[in-house]
């Protein structure tokens, strides 16, 4: 995931999820210096959306991916856990379908593939809105948003905006992704140094070659209190949201020929958000936050 932080490229995002669940447990909220906070409401809590009656529904088989941590994995004792997983838990309780709700793990590139095929009915796992997905299936309202975040040099004096305290200051970020569109757009008086790779960027910060980095809010924050960082940065102002250039947030996607559906995961998230029960599985997965 993440050229852009929607978790569109999932393979690219591999490698960094399948340590982002140790440094999620061994680094408190101050190794990262931030609190938890809450995630932005993506939905209207006090809109009244009517409950679709799904009783004619057969079964609700609801696709994820299994390597995907924390979003979605196997636990120590093999049972599929992670943060879509408990969404889907919830929504189905929401939604009073416990009988008829199945999750069904399976690699990220196939669920496009089954969901056309009618294998699944619906899919959790981290997929973003396109124009070419939006020819063949429908989606809810967005559950999550992934925002942009800069870090700088812990030796950096600063305080303020980032767009006063970095103006004329070098900035890496990773070339021709959207954060490089974003940081350009948001903030031209910066002194953009784009980079191939995030390790490179992440190397040039560490090393003093740039003052800050722009990236994903998701990675950034546990780069920042891994080993691998040498205590060199700390995170600094934002966070970035932008429908713009980081995309609608993650939704929930259906076949376009699935009824009631897409209104009844809207019904549900909704429920979710009005209740806190979204709130709550999202600081159990991300306990320090990305907000």
């Amino acid at each position: 995931m993440v050229k852009q932080s929607n978790c569109k490229d999932h393979s690219e995002f591999r490698a960094f999820a399948l340590i982002f669940l140790a440094w999620v447990g061994f680094f408190p909220l101050k190794a990262l210096g931030q609190t938890p906070s809450d995630m932005p409401l993506l939905m209207d809590p006090g809109e009244r959306l009517a409950r679709p009656d799904l009783q004619n529904l057969a079964r609700l088989r609801v696709l994820t991916t299994v390597d995907f941590p924390p979003f979605s994995f196997v636990d120590q004792t093999g049972r599929l856990s992670g943060f879509h997983v408990d969404l889907v838990r919830e929504i189905c309780a929401e939604l009073a379908i416990e009988p008829k709700c199945q999750i069904q793990a399976m690699p990220f590139a196939d669920i496009e593939k089954a969901l056309l095929e009618g294998t699944g009915e619906a899919a959790v796992a981290g997929i973003a809105v396109t124009a070419p997905l939006r020819e063949n299936f429908a989606f809810s309202r967005p559950y999550l948003s992934i925002p942009a975040r800069f870090a700088v040099r812990r030796t950096l004096d600063i305080s303020g905006k980032a767009a006063e305290a970095l103006a004329t200051r070098p900035v890496g970020v990773l070339a021709g992704t959207a954060h490089d569109q974003m940081l350009a757009a948001f903030f031209p008086a910066l002194r953009r140094v784009a980079y191939d790779s995030q390790e490179s960027m992440l190397s040039a910060l560490k090393q003093g070659e740039v003052d800050a980095v722009f990236s994903d809010a998701l990675r950034l924050p546990f780069w920042v209190a891994s080993a691998d960082s040498e205590a060199c940065c700390r995170l600094f102002d934002g966070p970035y949201l932008s429908q713009r250039f980081l995309g609608e947030g993650l939704t929930i996607m259906t076949r376009k020929e699935s009824g009631l559906l897409p209104a009844a995961m809207d019904y549900a998230l909704n429920q979710l958000i009005r209740k806190g029960r979204l709130q709550d599985i999202y600081l159990r997965y991300f306990p320090n936050g990305f907000y």
